[in-house]
């Protein structure tokens, strides 16, 4: 797997995020039964510059914890078979599927953590997860898909050890 980072804003996390990314990444491939290797992209950034993608891509006027930008077009969760067909989805030198984007607020996962009563690693890697659900095609516009998302993000963070009572297992 390559995990490509950016850090727009100085991280003030006390555990090693790159690790947590990664391990957070991996258990829901795992999960998923995903069956290549993959690429994502991470960004850490403000609230002032999710504020403004939010702005421009979701046509929504206001800051947000995560976003997810999909790049390989899975309409459906488990609809994997059908990538092999679809070439431009894999990298032409690592051969790797290129899955998409995770844009992460730092300061929502702060202040989250804070408002939820749970630790900044719980809300980071939560957020991971949700993410990969997105770029794995799952989404939550309705209650039944919001139900299936919340039950595999806990899932994927409860054997990691992330969960809201053990927070440094990781």
């Amino acid at each position: 797997m390559t995990l490509l980072f950016e850090e727009e804003v100085k991280v003030p996390f006390s555990f090693d995020y790159k690790e947590v990314a990664q391990k957070v990444i991996d258990q829901t491939l795992e999960e998923e039964d995903f069956p290549f290797d993959v690429e994502v992209g991470i960004t850490l950034t403000d609230d002032e510059n999710i504020h403004s993608m939010n702005k421009e891509f979701r046509e929504i006027d206001r800051s947000t914890d995560v976003l997810s930008f999909p790049l390989m077009g899975i309409e459906q969760p488990f609809d994997y078979e059908k990538l092999e067909e679809m070439g431009d989805v894999f990298h032409p030198e690592s051969g790797e599927a290129m899955l998409g984007d995770i844009v992460i607020s730092v300061e929502h996962v702060l202040k989250q953590a804070e408002e939820y009563g749970h630790s900044v690693l719980r809300e980071y890697g939560f957020l991971i997860a949700h993410s990969m659900l997105h770029l794995l095609g799952y989404d939550h516009m309705v209650p039944e898909e919001a139900a299936i998302m919340e039950n595999k993000q806990t899932k994927i963070l409860d054997l990691l050890n992330i969960t809201r009572e053990e927070e440094e297992n990781v």
